[in-house]
């Protein structure tokens, strides 16, 4: 006989963003509560709306699986004494587990003979498991908790109900001071309370309550009723993913609806008004069949279509009030002065520690410069780096970027290009904040590139600098971010910049602003996010050998660890490895890193070496060098069979270790071969 669980947890309302994660917690928080008692289920489903999270368990089993657990004692010698009684020893363990001596047997283990009791428990009724069944709801955790009225504890947000039905039974239970039942709340101004009469009810219970418990079923609805509106009028409602994630997460019964805004406002940038309507207003974009924004929007109303009509007209006031902001800021902005901004931008601060904002662009000028000139930069490019650098952070100081503060450097390029800026330099105002998340779009001009890469740069190596390093997960100046967009943008670009060069580079630069401090620290920091950029796949010995190489550069150590991930599984890899990490362990003995002199060789095996890696020429082709290299390893091992390296006459051993020296200079670009595991 099985059963279905449901257990329903009612609160105010809870931000959209926690929704979603909060409900696929219960789930996986149930399935181990479940597990961890020994009661099977067929499946679990879950449920969430802004005011409830639920779970069901389908198939629930009657009763625990019974248990049997085997339990090691003491030896025979120390459970028995010289009589062949049973000591205080065996006693004292079988009674810890609720047995006898009468319980006890011996088995042999690695030649000696130890005490072993097995315990047989039989499963409980689900019935009684289920009484800590709340436990579950205790442990699920949150962004931020809040304390109300006068309980000490602590949750996301006021419970108000809690239900837990074993079929149809309401079970006795409480939480946070709740007691359990079978009432739920339905929709804050359509519904009323109801009663689940059963697990299996529960949609249709709440449905005549007009609430929709099932997520999955309200994005439908939402899509569905979107869909019909495009039919109807003949538009394209752009869907974005997570705008509807969000606005699932605000309604407990979705009706979705369009409104429209005066066309004098298409005059105002397309950004501008997306911005207002999307993420301020949550509404979705329409436009029509070409592409082009129209004066409409879709709203989706937490409620039934009565009185829509009266829905739509305060949706359209309140965002006729942004679009009106947004048109002032529009029009005031273009009469500010650039040179004027970036003057006031002296007062603006980056951080109290670091300076001004200011500061912060002349020293990113100085890194772009730099990193111009490496990528190899056209001289129209290099100009274009160095003014955007001058000015780029000008928006902020705008009225439009203040309001709406999403829009900076997408109002910059605007700007610029209406004050007469060319285009590499206004797209790279634009585009020196990408990527502005961890898998984001990167720059798509070489001028953005650089200038984004020089902003992020300074950005790490001054909070590096005052001490604002990140620690454990704490990282509130977004720096691991700033440096995966760094490692990024070099990767995507193909520029070979090494970045320990780079980076040594920066740190003799000279700014009256601030003087860039904890080196090592940030090439750790560096280093890490290029590990973070490899292939989860990837065995760790090999991502830490590659990292271990004498390259930096970002592609040349992603390409390295692939190919020697591939290389891992052929049979010639254990011997050409083992071969090369004698050579690198030998080769790190070696005082300095002399010239090979041929005229000490006394074998030809010494000579075949020598010549075997004058001649290795090593290419940006990873798998095709690590080809050559693993050919290497007879040669490394006849060498070995028949040379003594530390030989007892000094310019010997010195020339051999500078001969390995030779070889580890070539292969350390692809790996530190020493780092790698062969067993």
């Amino acid at each position: 006989m099985t059963h279905n669980l449901l257990v329903e947890l009612g609160l105010e309302e809870m931000p959209a963003y926690v929704v979603t994660s909060a409900m696929e917690q219960l789930g996986e928080r149930m399935r181990a509560y479940l597990t961890e008692n020994r009661l099977t289920f067929d499946h679990i489903e879950v449920f969430s709306t802004p005011r409830r999270l639920a779970v069901r368990v389908k198939g629930l089993s009657d009763k625990q699986s019974d248990l049997e657990e085997d339990f090691k004692g003491p030896a025979k010698k120390i459970a028995l004494d010289s009589d062949g009684n049973f000591t205080k020893a065996a006693e004292g363990f079988v009674r810890g587990k609720g047995l006898t001596v009468a319980d006890i047997t011996f088995r042999k283990v690695k030649g000696e003979e130890y005490v072993y009791v097995t315990k047989h428990e039989e499963g409980k009724s689900a019935r009684s498991v289920l009484d800590n069944v709340t436990s579950v709801l205790k442990n699920l955790s949150f962004p931020v908790n809040m304390h109300w009225a006068n309980n000490t504890f602590e949750y996301i947000r006021p419970v108000h109900t809690l239900i837990v039905l074993l079929d149809n039974e309401a079970l006795s239970l409480d939480f946070l001071d709740i007691k359990s039942g079978r009432t739920s709340r339905g929709h804050r101004f359509l519904g009323t309370e109801v009663e689940i009469s059963s697990a299996d009810s529960y949609e249709e219970d709440l449905r005549h309550a007009f609430v929709i418990a099932d997520s999955k079923e309200r994005k439908a609805m939402i899509i569905s009723q979107i869909e019909a509106i495009e039919k109807e009028h003949d538009v394209t409602v752009e869907i974005d993913d997570d705008l509807l994630d969000e606005v699932l997460n605000l309604v407990e019964y979705p009706t979705a609806f369009m409104g429209s805004f005066d066309e004098k406002y298409l005059a105002v940038p397309e950004e501008v008004l997306v911005t207002s309507m999307k993420n301020h207003q949550r509404y979705f974009v329409v436009r029509d069949k070409s592409g082009k924004l129209l004066p409409n929007f879709i709203s989706v109303r937490n409620g039934d279509s009565n009185f829509l009509d009266n829905v739509i007209k305060g949706n359209e006031k309140v965002l006729v009030a942004r679009l009106e902001d947004g048109a002032f800021f529009w029009h005031e902005d273009q009469k500010l002065l650039i040179s004027d901004l970036v003057e006031k931008l002296k007062h603006v601060t980056f951080h109290e520690k670091i300076g001004s904002l200011f500061a912060h662009m002349e020293r990113t000028k100085v890194i772009a410069d730099y990193l111009a000139e490496k990528a190899g930069l056209t001289a129209d490019e290099k100009e274009a780096v160095l003014r955007a650098a001058s000015i780029y952070k000008f928006d902020l100081l705008t009225g439009m970027v203040g309001e709406f503060d999403e829009l900076q450097g997408i109002m910059g390029e605007k700007y610029a290009v209406l004050a007469g800026e060319s285009e590499m330099v206004a797209t790279a105002i634009r585009e020196h904040y990408l990527p502005n998340s961890a898998d984001g779009a990167l720059p798509e001009t070489k001028v953005g590139a650089i200038l984004s890469i020089a902003d992020k740069l300074d950005t790490v190596l001054s909070f590096f600098s005052v001490g604002l390093i990140p620690s454990g997960s704490n990282d509130p100046y977004a720096l691991r971010r700033a440096t995966q967009g760094i490692v990024r943008i070099l990767d995507a670009f193909g520029w070979d910049i090494p970045l320990d060069e780079l980076i040594t580079d920066l740190y003799t630069l000279s700014f009256e602003s601030l003087e860039y401090a904890h080196k090592d620290q940030v090439m750790d920091f560096v280093v890490a996010r290029i590990e973070k950029m490899m292939d989860s796949n990837i065995a760790k010995d090999i991502r830490e050998a590659t990292l271990a190489s004498s390259t930096y550069i970002v592609g040349a150590m992603l390409a390295a660890s692939q190919a020697l991930a591939k290389k891992s599984n052929t049979s010639d890899y254990k011997a050409a490895v083992e071969s090369l990490s004698r050579v690198f362990n030998l080769a790190e003995k070696a005082e300095n890193s002399g010239l090979v002199d041929p005229s000490l060789f006394e074998n030809d095996e010494e000579k075949a070496l020598y010549d075997a890696v004058n001649s290795l020429d090593l290419s940006n082709e990873m798998t095709e060098n690590l080809d050559k290299l693993f050919a290497l390893s007879p040669v490394i091992d006849a060498f070995f069979d028949n040379t003594m390296v530390m030989a007892e006459e000094e310019s010997l051993k010195n020339n051999r270790l500078a001969l390995l020296s030779s070889l580890v200079a070539k292969a350390s670009q692809i790996a530190a071969f020493n780092k790698l595991n062969t067993k």
